[in-house]
């Protein structure tokens, strides 16, 4: 049997689903590519990774018919190239490079590309979720907003810092010194006042909680000039930071309107904004792009509601059900079976933003009086935290899924707990305990 004859025998066997397609290892400097040639056969071309070079790649992936390409999720470098390949209308799948393994043998670059057109080609990759043009643009917004945040959060934690090494007390004494006198406090000590009264003077102390005395006896401190001028630079950048956080909101509404029809009329926020809140009326932006208020489910606000949609966007059918839903999501149990036994399960670790926004929501549910809450309550007093946290957090995720999918309003008795399934579990479990003492249990029903 010839060369070509064995090939075709192969492809037979494996079943090819996607004849027309290429591989592509992708490098900080060059895009190694594998893929079909017009002529037969697989071909290895090197590109660079300069703009006018990816568009020739594209080009010349379009001249030669193919329509699917694959590649690796490789750091950020990925971006560019996909961008390019979708402008030109070209099937492209993005790899987990955990999701499949190289054969034996030595490893460069273009055995890369080969497997990896390999593999796509008998169609057996999983595509990675890419959202639209709209979410990515949005999710890029939010991530930089969140940076500036922690960046202004530990430049606040320097300042209090500053503050105890001048042994002023002032900041333990208010909850919290973002607040408009705290700050007010905060820039008259930058400027160089160091009279605890020159300080107070004309402040509205009314409405805080400690006594005007405290605060004089907290501002007496050691104003040492060297220090005072680290404050105020610190000061300066912490007002650095929380503008760049309001421009990005300004980006992100601006964004939110292009999404929603031109005829859409959205109020201005009356309510008091809360630190690190938005400031325009997310909640109505949000109610009314997704068409139903998903911020009645517990533990989910508008800024947990805005993280999740900018990741996973509003076309569910991406998933089939909730449960692969939830499972790209990582919050689903992965038993490994072996002989018809569960050995364990499979421990995975992902850095998905939605994942971490419903895990955070999940941890909230210890204090509510809800139906979530009994849930987390009960599953965190006898299997520990970390486990309700991550049930709790997928049943969330399958209350999400159903009520974009479906257009459904939260209704919390479509979450409850089956209270007699619960009562027959606990019945069992005295019944056998009782029998273990040589005991008989009698049931009465009240």
């Amino acid at each position: 049997m010839s060369k070509n004859q064995k090939n075709e025998a192969n492809d037979i066997r494996m079943g090819i689903i996607y004849p027309h397609s290429a591989g592509i290892d992708v490098g900080s400097m060059n895009m190694m590519v594998s893929y079909q040639g017009l002529h037969g056969g697989s071909q290895v071309k090197e590109y660079g990774s300069y703009t006018q070079e990816l568009h020739d790649l594209a080009q010349d992936l379009k001249e030669s018919g193919v329509t699917h390409v694959a590649m690796e999720a490789t750091g950020v470098y990925w971006m560019a190239v996909y961008e390019v390949l979708e402008q030109y209308d070209l099937q492209v799948t993005l790899v987990n490079a955990r999701h499949y393994k190289n054969t034996a043998g030595q490893k460069t670059d273009v055995s890369d590309s080969q497997w990896i057109h390999q593999l796509h080609a008998h169609g057996l990759f999983r595509a990675s979720h890419i959202a639209d043009e709209s979410y990515r643009e949005l999710r890029c917004y939010i991530h930089e907003r969140g940076i500036f945040q922690k960046q202004k959060s530990d430049t606040l934690n320097r300042m209090q810092k500053v503050l105890t090494q001048m042994n002023i007390k002032y900041q333990h004494l208010l909850s919290d010194i973002e607040g408009v006198i705290g700050m007010q406090i905060l820039e008259r000590i930058a400027t160089g006042q160091n009279h605890a009264e020159t300080i107070l003077a004309n402040l509205k102390l009314r409405q805080l909680k400690t006594s005007r005395e405290d605060l004089l006896k907290s501002l007496t401190g050691i104003y040492k000039p060297h220090l005072v001028s680290v404050l105020n630079h610190h000061l300066e950048a912490y007002k650095f930071y929380k503008d760049q956080m309001l421009s990005y909101e300004k980006e992100i509404e601006n964004l939110l309107k292009k999404m929603l029809p031109e005829e859409t009329a959205i109020p201005v926020k009356s309510s008091k904004v809360r630190k690190n809140q938005y400031h325009f009326n997310l909640k109505d932006y949000l109610h009314h792009l997704v068409g139903i208020d998903l911020t009645e489910i517990d533990g989910l606000d508008e800024n947990t509601v805005l993280t999740i949609i900018a990741i996973t966007g509003l076309n569910m059918e991406k998933w089939p059900t909730a449960e692969h839903f939830a499972s790209w999501l990582n919050l689903a149990a992965r038993p490994k079976i072996s002989g018809g036994k569960v050995l364990g399960h499979q421990k995975r670790f992902t850095k998905n933003p939605a994942t971490q926004a419903f895990r955070m929501a999940a941890q909230t549910m210890w204090q509510n009086k809800g139906i979530l809450g009994h849930l987390y309550r009960r599953l965190s007093a006898s299997k520990g935290s970390k486990k309700a946290i991550k049930a709790v957090a997928r049943r969330l995720a399958v209350i999400f899924y159903n009520m974009v999918k479906k257009k459904m309003k939260y209704d919390p008795k479509i979450v409850a707990l089956d209270q007699e399934q619960l009562r027959a579990r606990k019945i069992a479990r005295l019944q056998k305990e009782a029998e273990k003492m040589g005991c008989t249990l009698h049931i009465k029903v009240a």
